[in-house]
């Protein structure tokens, strides 16, 4: 799919992933509407992308709702005249205070309405609007945490699996709709999603030993990876899978996303030094 002179919807596009891609979107020619709940991250984000001579517009959107989404996909849809291309990308962890299983039960509710619900209305919105341009893509956020059991974080773990076995069922739709769902599956990014499971700034406790064990990706090595998934238009129902080599299990959790099925063929990818680990 040619990205250039399409409208591009991304959620979460305050910071880190949300804000990489949408500047990468904006870089390639596309008008990129910058969704988010943090009004003055998204503003920043369109900032940063007019500094660079690309066109984005902000737009405050809750995909935790049913109304948070339809309100923010007529409000694109009303400013653009359409909808293109969809990255689902918000999501959040759930955080340190209390863990599981003290964690309470509308912290709980919260995690899943965003992370699950969101990127499933999240994605039948953008079928209803993407029909109407005769096709498009539609990349949600996973992560690989939805390869297997995640202790201390149990509910983020089960949302994220979630969204990679809806994706999946989401194949059909290349050749019913011609929109294209697919999936990427980041292991572990320098985003203040990392912060926001402990104070603000400093991981939980819980985490530290993984950010120790291994080479932190950046937001850019994944939008990098949605960039492709957006133009491969041999891709649908696909779960890329991208981690640092040195990240403990790689290979196993490789192993485990190539299980996805023929359609979700993964991927490990090394950005350091421009190595290919393989898969």
């Amino acid at each position: 799919m040619e990205i250039s002179g399409k409208v591009a919807l991304v959620t979460g596009g305050s910071s880190g992933i949300g804000r990489a891609t949408a500047k990468a979107l904006a870089a390639e020619g596309a008008s990129v509407a910058v969704a988010d709940i943090d009004r003055s991250g998204g503003e920043e984000t369109v900032r940063a992308i007019a500094a660079e001579g690309g066109q984005a517009c902000f737009f405050h959107g809750d995909v935790s709702t049913p109304s948070g989404i339809k309100s923010l996909f007529a409000a694109v849809e009303a400013a653009y005249g359409g909808i293109d291309i969809v990255h689902n990308n918000a999501g959040i962890m759930t955080g340190d205070t209390p863990g599981w299983p003290e964690v309470g039960l509308e912290k709980i509710h919260l995690v899943v309405s965003v992370n699950a619900a969101g990127v499933m209305m999240g994605t039948g919105a953008a079928v209803r609007a993407l029909r109407k341009r005769g096709g498009g893509a539609v990349v949600n956020t996973a992560s690989v945490a939805a390869l297997g059991p995640m202790p201390f974080d149990p509910m983020y773990a089960a949302t994220k699996a979630a969204v990679v076995n809806f994706t999946e069922a989401c194949a059909m739709l290349a050749e019913s709709e011609n929109i294209r769902v697919n999936a990427v599956l980041p292991g572990m990014v320098d985003t203040p999603i990392i912060g926001k499971t402990g104070d603000g700034e400093t991981p939980a406790a819980w985490l530290a030993p993984a950010i120790a064990a291994t080479t932190m990706l950046q937001p850019e090595d994944i939008s990098d990876k949605v960039l492709e998934l957006i133009k491969d238009d041999s891709k649908a129902g696909a779960a890329e899978l991208v981690v640092q080599p040195d990240t403990p299990r790689a290979a196993e959790m490789a192993a485990a996303a190539e299980l996805l099925g023929e359609e979700g063929v993964a991927e490990v990818v090394s950005r350091i030094e421009g190595q290919d680990s393989g898969a």
